[in-house]
């Protein structure tokens, strides 16, 4: 593995899959081969008798090697909730790790997208932090602009942090396309945080993965 992201979110909803296909479709557009994975997803749906996340699907239907479901997504629950909540099994960190450390050398760069933001918890005793840091990779943070990131923003930052992990940067996401100052709010983020801005990925409705894939800083990632 030449490359690695833990991709998290300053909340749930704030765009954290489009932005990792982005990414995927980045890394593709110069000439590497990607992977990714999904270790925990609460949402989902019975699909040929098995549950399966319509996040984790786009990452198999992207990434440049095929794989089994599973070894995308190792726990897929039903109920739209925190995943340690969803769960009617413990969640298994090694189950996740292994799953990880299966995928890593499968493709020059890996993916790894956390479900809602970076303290929620996967069981009773470890967080989606926890797999970051355990997994040893930088941190790609993704903040939806809209009212109130600046201070979501900041708050994800110091607690990455404080984790212990490196962040490697961020990305925003421009989930509301009516906000009022929303390049403002960007700028004060970009001065606030000492990770680099890796992209502005501007409001869509289709899912043009390649478009955003363009609003990617090449020089911050390569």
């Amino acid at each position: 593995m030449k490359k690695g992201f833990f991709i998290t979110g300053t909340d749930t909803d704030v765009g954290k899959t489009w932005a990792t296909i982005a990414l995927i479709r980045f890394f593709k557009s110069q000439g590497m081969s990607v992977v990714g994975m999904k270790p925990v997803a609460a949402g989902c749906k019975w699909l040929d008798g098995q549950l399966k996340n319509e996040d984790a699907l786009l990452i198999q239907e992207n990434a440049s090697v095929d794989m089994e479901y599973q070894q995308i997504n190792p726990y897929a629950f039903e109920t739209p909730v925190s995943p340690h909540l969803a769960a009617k099994q413990t969640v298994k960190s090694e189950v996740i790790l292994q799953a990880f450390y299966d995928l890593k050398d499968k493709a020059e760069v890996v993916l790894v997208e956390g479900a809602g933001g970076w303290l929620v918890p996967v069981n009773g005793e470890y967080d989606i932090a926890d797999l970051a840091k355990d997994m040893q990779l930088p941190v790609i943070m993704v903040v939806a602009i809209r009212l109130g990131c600046i201070n979501h923003a900041r708050l994800t930052y110091q607690a990455i942090i404080n984790s212990g992990c490196v962040c490697a940067g961020w990305l925003a996401v421009c989930v509301d396309s009516k906000m009022v100052m929303q390049k403002e709010n960007i700028a004060t983020i970009k001065n606030k945080i000492a990770a680099p801005l890796l992209g502005e990925l501007p409001h869509t409705l289709k899912k043009d993965f390649d478009f955003l894939a363009k609003n990617i800083n090449s020089e911050q990632l390569l």
